[in-house]
Formats: C-alpha cells, sequence, structure tokens
C-alpha cells in the first residue's frame, strides 16, 4: 500500500514539474490598480510580459517584474537542467486579492473626520508551459 502511494506522489510531482507558483504578499498598493497591469501580461509569453512590464509606466508594473523573475528562478530550481528560453513558459495564472486594510481618519469640515482606507493586496502568478 505505501508503495502505491509513493508512486502516484512521484506521478504528481512530475506532472507539477512544469507548472510553478510564485506569491506577493501584503503590496500596499490597491488591488483595482494592480488588476491593471495584470490583466495585461495573462497568457503572454514570459519574454513578451517582461518587455511589457519594464516599459509601463504603472508602479504596479516595478513589484509584478520583480514577482515574475521570482517565479522563473522557481521554475529553475525545479528543472535544474532544463534552458528557460526552451520551455515556452508563459503566464497561465495571475490573480490579484485584496489583503487587510489600514483605516485612518483625515480631518473634515465641522469637527466631523472622514475614514481614509489605505488598501493592500495579494498577488498570485502561475507560470507554465504553452500547450501547442
Amino acid at each position: 500500500m505505501g508503495s502505491r502511494k509513493q508512486d502516484s506522489a512521484l506521478a504528481r510531482k512530475e506532472m507539477n514539474r512544469d507548472v510553478v507558483k510564485a506569491r506577493l504578499n501584503d503590496c500596499p498598493s490597491s488591488p483595482r490598480k494592480m488588476r491593471l497591469v495584470a490583466d495585461i501580461i495573462r497568457g503572454e509569453s514570459v519574454d513578451k510580459a517582461l518587455y511589457i512590464l519594464k516599459y509601463s509606466k504603472k508602479e504596479a508594473s516595478n513589484k509584478l517584474e520583480k514577482l515574475l523573475l521570482s517565479a522563473m528562478a522557481n521554475w529553475q530550481v525545479k528543472n535544474e537542467g532544463a534552458d528557460i528560453e526552451e520551455a515556452n513558459l508563459i503566464v497561465k495564472e495571475i490573480y490579484v486579492d485584496s489583503a487587510r486594510q489600514l483605516k485612518r481618519l483625515r480631518p473634515a469640515p465641522q469637527g466631523r473626520g472622514h475614514r481614509i482606507r489605505k488598501r493592500s493586496n495579494h498577488v498570485t502568478i502561475i507560470l507554465g508551459n504553452k500547450e501547442i
């Protein structure tokens, strides 16, 4: 019984060899601004996505570029002998979730206080092979 579990674990490991993940937690920018950049690179090849992020004017593109480079490094660790250019990696999935909000008060007229919500987000990027 133990050998069957080991065989299934090895098979699952082989299947997941081409798929890598990287996460960015508690990034201090609003999820809406981050999604604008994330939507541009979804489904693109890794080289094209890096090019897009490098020359984008958005502030979120700098953080996503570092995250994409981290995911590529994770792929290289998982596939030691393989060449990253020949792998045809694409940005399979990228999603932005909202994280905690820092709540602050700003003075308003007549002694009132208006609430300021400083938003942050979590970004997950999944790279995979291009299926032909």
